[in-house]
């Protein structure tokens, strides 16, 4: 991106200058002492640096007075429709069934999800919340502390990682494998490249290619072999070579039970179309998208759309089968989203609140909005049934990936 087009962004404060330098300073450092930096390593350091990060730092991300909006944060429906989907199958698995959620963001899911669990009568034996953000864990407590019942908020754990010992139950995660760290690569010469992150002689960030190791040359032949062209040359995108091995680690001791991940992105013929030339990689500040992602590093969201066919393969490889794929709007519509709005819309206090039910249904389900941009991906494992309302497993389209 140009100084022209990042010059529409809104002025940053100069206590986010500050920080923004403190972490450019940082990454100077590491770059200067052991050469480039891998892209992937860029983006984990911007997003989850230990109190210079995105997400370790203590500004406010998600909502109006952030920079995205996340399902979740538009009101009560979305939890309570994977609450709906979800709930049989915590109480097929009894009372030492357990409830995972990556990263829990502001909290607002957990809030609503465990109200709708304990309206339903099966609430999980653990709310656990994996959480690697110190600030956003304590922000995530105080919620939960000021909106639930101290019997309910006795069964949320927060975890600093995946669980050890065998659990049965229900894993979830809603935006989650767009942050995680994505490779970049580039074709030259028919060769693999990888983007790293160098300094210019002024010490300003640029982005340099370099030749790819095994691990990701490997991954982006994998694609082509899968699609049957070879990449052209030039064409640059995002891969997750790391991705079998992150599924491994976060739900390798989940013996019986299901994961769901409701994120945006494509199945692998449409994330790699030849015309989409330099991937999804996208910053996103104050509820702007832009596509510099060396611009203002750890004031900026960054994240990349998911390649659900190369999560559906991750997820096979750690002894999983898809249950179910379908657009978020249609996965709210057969988990209930009409039963759950009618009962919001009656109970509404005025017509104010009337008319943000509404909203949120045409967020929630419109093309246009995240109806057909976000996807659902539902796996289980271990289980006699499989007790998700019919309409979701009758909406499944797996044949697409």
């Amino acid at each position: 991106m140009n100084r022209s087009t990042t010059s529409r962004l809104p002025e940053p404060a100069a206590d986010e200058l500050a920080h923004s330098e403190r972490l450019l300073q940082h990454l100077r450092e590491q770059i200067a002492a052991r050469g480039p930096m891998p892209f992937s390593q860029y983006m984990e350091r911007c997003l989850y640096a230990p109190g210079l990060g995105y997400y370790s730092a203590g500004k406010t991300k998600f909502g109006e007075a952030g920079d995205f909006v996340t399902a979740p944060e538009l009101g009560d429906l979305f939890a309570r429709c994977v609450v709906r989907a979800v709930q049989p199958v915590l109480a097929l698995l009894g009372d030492k069934a357990n409830f995972l959620e990556l990263g829990g963001g502001s909290g607002a899911f957990a809030e609503v999800a465990l109200k709708a669990f304990a309206d339903s009568g099966v609430l999980p034996s653990r709310y656990l919340i994996l959480e690697p953000s110190a600030d956003l864990r304590e922000r995530q407590r105080e919620r939960l502390s000021a909106a639930l019942p101290s019997e309910v908020v006795a069964r949320v754990a927060w975890i600093d990682r995946p669980p050890e010992e065998i659990w049965r139950g229900v894993l979830f995660a809603n935006e989650v494998i767009d942050a995680l760290p994505t490779t970049r690569f580039v074709i030259r010469h028919g060769e693999v490249y990888e983007e790293h992150v160098a300094l210019d002689g002024d010490g300003r960030l640029l982005r340099v290619d370099r030749p790819a190791d095994a691990l990701v040359a490997g991954a982006v032949r994998h694609v082509e072999r899968d699609l049957g062209r070879a990449f052209e040359d030039g064409y640059r995108s995002e891969i997750l070579p790391q991705l079998p091995y992150w599924i491994q680690a976060i739900a390798g001791s989940l013996e019986a039970g299901v994961m769901l991940f409701i994120d945006y992105g494509y199945v692998r013929r449409e994330f790699y179309l030849p015309e989409r030339q330099d991937g999804t990689l996208m910053a996103h500040y104050r509820h702007r998208a832009h596509n510099d992602p060396l611009h203002l590093p750890g004031l900026n969201d960054l994240t990349a759309s998911v390649d659900f066919t190369a999560l559906a393969e991750a997820g096979n490889s750690a002894g999983f089968g898809v249950a179910a794929y379908l657009p978020q709007a249609q996965f709210l519509i057969a988990a209930g989203l009409q039963q759950v709005f009618e009962h919001a819309y009656e109970h509404a206090a005025d017509d104010v609140a009337r008319y943000r039910v509404a909203q949120q249904v045409k967020k929630l389900t419109l093309p246009d909005q995240m109806g057909e941009r976000f996807q659902a991906m539902l796996f289980a494992r271990g289980l006699p049934v499989l007790p998700v309302p019919a309409d979701l497993l009758a909406s499944d389209q797996g044949e697409r990936l």
